[in-house]
């Protein structure tokens, strides 16, 4: 479990689903029985004295057989999804098709890029240009990537999430070949290191988690 302030008031708690049940029983204990309100996105905790605790759902809508709204949270979290993991760097880039935790295809891959040279004049015209090439040669070896990993999923995904570097995913927008990918796009934005295999083995710790926005009674 990871916490962190939260913008405007309170602070935001990632919840493993393992660790959902345990966390709310936490939550009742220390603030008393719960009104508990829910929408497709959000499942809302307020404890007897106050406390809120507002529980995004992650892939919403909400899903899950009747019974409360916690209950179905809880359902739905634990949930096994086929989800598709783009992440992009300046110069690094991984792709990856999980089934629930486990990683079933995937390719990571990296392109030489130079930093910004602080010479002056002609030799800095021409290291910009050699620099801009090599931006766009990275940026079509990421495409090509999630093309070759993610595209033959795509009808089976249940949503691709995104990260790494925000300008340099961007970059790929444009490219029409990857609308299909970015169409299933989710939250959470993954904010990772380089893409190297061991950091996409570990993102759905990210991605499956819950984030829950805590705000203590005055």
């Amino acid at each position: 479990m990871t916490s962190r302030p939260a913008k405007g008031g309170g602070r935001w708690v990632s919840v493993a689903p393992e660790r959902l049940n345990r966390w709310i029983d936490g939550f009742v204990e220390r603030h008393g029985p719960p009104e508990v309100t829910a929408s497709p996105d959000v499942v809302r905790l307020r404890g007897a004295d106050g406390a809120v605790a507002e529980c995004q759902v992650p892939f919403p809508p909400l899903t899950g057989p009747g019974g409360g709204p916690m209950a179905r949270l809880v359902t739905h979290v634990r949930t096994e999804r086929r989800i598709g993991v783009l992440l992009v760097r300046l110069g690094g880039h991984a792709a990856g098709v999980f089934q629930g935790e486990e990683l079933i295809s995937s390719k990571v891959g990296s392109r030489q890029v130079h930093g910004r040279s602080a010479a002056g004049g002609w030799s800095q015209r021409r290291f910009a240009r050699r620099r801009e090439k090599q931006v766009d040669q990275a940026h079509e070896a990421a495409a090509e990537v999630a093309l070759r990993v993610l595209a033959p999923h795509v009808e089976g995904l249940e949503a691709v999430v995104l990260g790494g570097d925000r300008r340099a995913v961007d970059a790929l927008r444009p490219d029409r070949r990857l609308a299909p990918i970015f169409a299933l796009e989710a939250e959470p934005f993954l904010t990772v290191p380089d893409p190297r295999l061991v950091v996409l083995r570990d993102t759905p710790a990210q991605f499956r988690a819950i984030r829950i926005r805590v705000t203590d009674p005055a």
